[in-house]
């Protein structure tokens, strides 16, 4: 039974990383599509390709998911541990995708993982959830809200004097080909190592590996996956990143990558912390729009899309317990 579970917990894991892909590539290209810097088969193709390239040029992020969140028991009762969280993650993934709303496919498997952890009387490392997670959750929407607020503001103030907007504007649109690309590089870094994290704890529970680093077959399948979900593709939430927010320019949609795209960087490397590349770009838009005027922003929207970010983590959580409790006799 152990092989099999391990088997059954690492499909499940890589079908989370597709549901990731297609849920977050929005966050990679809607900007990029709003403002017609690049057609949707060029952005999906670019990000996708991007998410792969990201998913091998770190560990950090996966080593936090893999040992700084929870401590699930060995052998098939902590394999159930994670089968379940897992199933909170997907579960919030799809139905937050039917509804068209950003949420965090990162908070979602990390609510997964301390509901399932707290049901199946597994450690949870509250210091790592709180430093790791829930400081990172509050903090990294507000700086990108600034610093996207900040970087439109230099923005404008550089190109006060031009004469020609248009010109501007269609060089904006072509630098976006970089921002974007930029993007979808830290969605790689960031995203695709969480399932990583999570492949190699199934892999040290059922006494495969010992946690010594991420195997490169595991990288190679978890970058596949989040890239062949990528290029599924994500309409509903693009059309809330891109449009339902602000109606973005090429201006603000360069802003709004590349603050995003440094926040994740610096995280990633400097923090290690499995950030939300939802909650980054979102705020992130909501700060280079709040440069033209207050009401530019649809707050309404905006609101809705942050009442989601803090019922995710709790959602998932519970759906995570009751999947637990469902599935326990079956890895016990």
């Amino acid at each position: 039974m152990d092989t099999f579970a391990l088997v059954v917990v690492i499909g499940v894991a890589l079908g989370f990383t597709y549901t990731n892909g297609f849920h977050d590539s929005a966050n990679a290209i809607a900007t990029s599509v709003s403002t017609r810097a690049l057609t949707p088969k060029v952005a999906l193709t670019m990000a996708a390709v991007m998410n792969v390239i990201g998913a091998f040029i770190g560990s950090g992020v996966a080593k936090t998911v893999s040992s700084g969140i929870i401590d699930a028991p060995t052998g098939n009762r902590g394999l159930g541990v994670l089968f379940a969280a897992l199933i909170g993650a997907v579960v919030w993934n799809l139905v937050t995708w039917y509804f068209g709303l950003p949420s965090s496919s990162s908070h979602a498997l990390l609510g997964g993982l301390v509901g399932a952890a707290l049901a199946g009387s597994a450690t949870v490392h509250w210091n790592g959830v709180l430093d790791k997670v829930i400081l990172p959750m509050i903090i990294s929407p507000i700086v990108g809200l600034i610093v996207g607020y900040l970087v439109m503001v230099a923005i404008l103030w550089l190109f006060r004097r031009t004469t020609n907007p248009h010109r501007t504007r269609r060089g904006f649109r072509a630098a976006q080909t970089v921002s974007a690309a930029s993007m979808a590089l830290g969605h790689g870094l960031q995203d695709a190592q969480k399932a990583m994290g999570v492949v190699v704890l199934a892999l040290i529970i059922a006494g495969k590996d010992t946690g010594g680093g991420i195997p490169i077959w595991v990288k190679f399948v978890c970058a596949l996956m989040m890239s062949l979900g990528t290029y599924a593709g994500g309409w509903r939430i693009m059309r809330t990143l891109g449009r339902k927010i602000i109606q973005l320019d090429p201006p603000q949609a360069f802003a709004a990558e590349v603050t995003s795209s440094s926040i994740l960087y610096i995280t990633s490397y400097i923090f290690k912390a499995p950030i939300s590349t939802t909650h980054v770009i979102t705020s992130a838009i909501m700060g280079v729009g709040a440069t033209k005027r207050l009401k530019a922003v649809r707050w309404g929207v905006a609101k809705n899309i942050v009442l989601g970010w803090f019922i995710t983590m709790p959602a998932a959580a519970l759906v995570a317990a009751l999947a637990y409790w469902c599935v326990q006799g079956a890895f016990g």
